[in-house]
Formats: C-alpha cells, sequence, structure tokens
C-alpha cells in the first residue's frame, strides 16, 4: 500500500493521473490502477470520477494528510534502532554508464570511510531514477539532467560534461561526419531517455535526415552494433564507454553539444548526511579521472 499511497501524493501533489504519472515514471494507466487498488483497500473512493476527469473528493481531501503523516512514520521505522550518521542502509540510483564508470570508485571510497553502511545500487534511465528520488524511493541518484526544472525539494549537483561525437567502424574514419550520416544506417539512442532526446533535437536543429535501423538505451550496446558494422552512431563520450579498436569516433566540430551528468538527492532526508557523504565521495571521484 506505500507505493500506492506515494502515487496518490504524486497526483494530488500535480493535479491529474497524468501529470503524476510524468513526474514518477509511470503510465496514466499505471497510476489509475494503482489509486484504483488504493481505494479497494481502504474501502472508499478518493476521488470523483466523470468522463476523463478525477477531482479529489472529501474522503480523499482527508486522507491526505494521513498519507503523508503514515509514510512520514514509515521513514521514521526505518531508521530507528541503528545510528543513523554510522551504519544503515543508502540506496544510490545509476544510470548504466555511471556503473562501470566513477560509481565503482565512489562506493570504495564511500565504503573505506563509513564502513557501517551497505550500498544497494538500483539500475535504470534518468526520468524513472529522478521520480524514485522525488518519490523517497532512492536516497540520491546518479542521471542525465532532464529537460525540466527539478521539483524544489531536490538539489542539483553537476559531475560531467560529456561531449556528443559520431560513432563510426574504423574504416570510415576519413569521411566527413555529415556524409556518414546522411549515407549509413544510423543506431539511435532511445529517444525516451534523455540523452536521446538531446540527439533527437541536435538532428532536428540540423535538419539531418537519418537512415534509423535500431533504437536503443544502452550505450555499450550501440558500441557494439557499430563495432560489426550494423551503422553509425551518435553517443555522448562517456568514462564508462569501452570502445574496440574496429572503431572510433568522429568530433562534431562546432556542431558539438554535451550531455550533463550530475546527481539529484533530496534537500531534507532522514538519512541526509550519509546522502551528502556519498555525494561528496562521487564528486572527488569524478573531479579525479576529470584532472587526469
Amino acid at each position: 500500500m506505500l507505493r500506492e499511497l506515494r502515487t496518490f501524493l504524486a497526483v494530488v501533489r500535480h493535479g491529474t493521473f497524468a501529470g503524476a504519472g510524468s513526474h514518477i515514471g509511470l503510465t496514466q494507466s499505471a497510476v489509475s490502477a494503482q489509486i484504483q487498488r488504493l481505494e479497494e483497500e481502504l474501502g472508499f473512493a478518493l476521488f470523483d470520477r466523470t468522463g476523463r476527469a478525477a477531482t479529489l473528493n472529501a474522503a480523499g481531501r482527508q486522507t491526505v494528510e494521513l498519507a503523508e503523516e503514515l509514510l512520514s512514520v514509515y521513514a521514521r521505522l526505518a531508521d530507528r534502532g541503528r545510528g543513523a550518521d554510522q551504519s544503515g542502509l543508502l540506496r544510490v540510483g545509476a544510470i548504466a554508464s555511471a556503473q562501470t564508470s566513477f560509481l565503482v570508485g565512489a562506493i570504495r571510497r564511500f565504503r573505506d570511510e563509513a564502513p557501517g553502511w551497505r550500498i544497494r545500487v538500483v539500475p535504470g534511465v534518468s526520468l524513472n531514477l529522478l521520480a524514485q528520488v522525488d518519490s523517497g524511493e532512492l536516497d540520491l541518484a546518479v542521471i542525465i539532467k532532464p529537460p525540466f526544472a527539478l521539483p524544489a525539494e531536490l538539489n542539483w549537483r553537476t559531475l560531467a560534461m560529456e561531449p556528443f561525437a559520431l560513432l563510426v567502424p574504423r574504416r570510415l574514419s576519413k569521411q566527413p561526419w555529415r556524409e556518414l550520416l546522411a549515407s549509413e544506417p544510423f543506431i539511435r539512442y532511445d529517444r525516451s531517455s534523455f540523452g536521446g532526446r538531446v540527439v533527437d533535437r541536435f538532428l532536428r536543429k540540423l535538419r539531418m535526415t537519418v537512415h534509423d535501423v535500431v533504437e536503443l538505451d544502452e550505450l555499450q550496446g550501440i558500441v557494439g552494433l557499430v563495432a560489426q558494422g550494423a551503422g553509425v552512431a551518435i553517443v555522448p563520450q562517456s568514462a564508462g564507454l569501452h570502445l574496440p579498436r574496429s572503431v572510433t569516433t568522429l568530433s562534431l566540430g562546432d556542431d558539438t553539444f554535451v550531455r550533463e551528468i550530475g546527481l539529484v538527492e533530496r534537500s531534507a532526508h532522514g538519512q541526509q548526511s550519509a546522502a551528502e557523504h556519498f555525494a561528496d565521495c562521487v564528486h572527488t571521484v569524478t573531479e579525479a579521472l576529470r584532472r587526469r
């Protein structure tokens, strides 16, 4: 029921099922299904429904305060009986490229300095991880900066700016990047991800027509497809990418654009000191990598 209560409060906060879904990484139908399950468990309706519209009713308004109190008590219960500054479980979300690069060093550093803490790394795409931090399911997450303003309760710390380049089979390395985009099959960075949206805006801005053959979110998978000769791709030059000798990157010159990688965390949280400590470890490691 806790998940359903969080979804209910998201609907109250954002006004509609669709608005809540876009912020917590669920479809409108999934939000509707969770609200329906919650109403069935409580035994009363929370919203008055007219067609596709849903308006919070009197019982729903009374439930808001109780739901907030219940979730607050549950958060305190998770911390009870342990020294919050000395031990516990830190839940860290991370996109795939972060898990294979600086996150490894940050975890090792944090464990050396705070051995009483356990870390659970939760993989995912940036939009879902952001929603999980917002809902309190994660303590912090390393994600691509979203193309919209963060909720006021969340803090953002920039870790890295990763320029994009055209990834091509080495045999094509002497050809201009614009000609390759126009002539070669295109392996697209998933447009439902924040990074993929940046690539899509770049192509639209330049009015480039590409021949899509596959679309996926996993960057190392894109590298593998290019290595197999399946096409070319625009990817960020991430420290977590491993490029075989059969592929190379071509600079986009003056048209180069970047994706911003950062750490998002809640402004106030029961485990804030540990989360901030881990965030400092991540920042220290990324700074060291940048100096190299």
